[in-house]
């Protein structure tokens, strides 16, 4: 038997994370169809942000990529509140990554595939995904890294 994507995170060393609350006025996700649009999500651990800034000049790369990936386990944890298990999922189909960025920088997409890397680690080759990596001057909360996520479910 095929391990499932919780079994993946576990053998990664990670657990999902008691799902974020909406820090305003929207619901964290949204099923239509065979579709889930998680809201975009932001580094949140233990109810507060990892840290806040822009990219590079207030925060490292190799941080900025370790906000990423904590934004992609808050999306599992809301997607597998909506869902009920991960096994559900047949296809990561976009990431929408949000980079708070000095202007000169040019490395979102670098920082946005910490989200990336972990959706093939935890689902394989369904994991794949179209996506877009943008700079902008500044996200909610002061954070650096938010993304949003499409799932195709079962």
């Amino acid at each position: 038997m095929s391990a499932t994507p919780e079994d993946r995170l576990t053998a990664l060393g990670l657990e999902l994370p008691t799902p974020p609350r909406p820090v305003a006025a929207y619901i964290p996700a949204k099923r239509f169809g065979d579709l889930v649009q998680v809201s975009g999500q932001i580094p949140m651990r233990g109810g507060k942000l990892m840290t806040t800034g822009i990219v590079p000049s207030e925060v490292g790369l190799a941080e900025a990529v370790g906000c990423a990936k904590q934004c992609a386990l808050n999306a599992l944890a809301v997607l597998k509140a909506e869902i009920g298990e991960l096994s559900r999922v047949k296809s990561v189909v976009r990431l929408g990554g949000f980079v708070a960025a000095d202007p000169w920088f040019a490395d979102h997409p670098e920082v946005i595939n910490g989200a990336s890397e972990l959706m093939l680690e935890v689902f394989g080759e369904i994991g794949r995904h179209a996506r877009a990596a943008v700079g902008v001057a500044s996200l909610p909360l002061h954070a650096p890294v938010e993304i949003e996520f499409l799932f195709e479910v079962v």
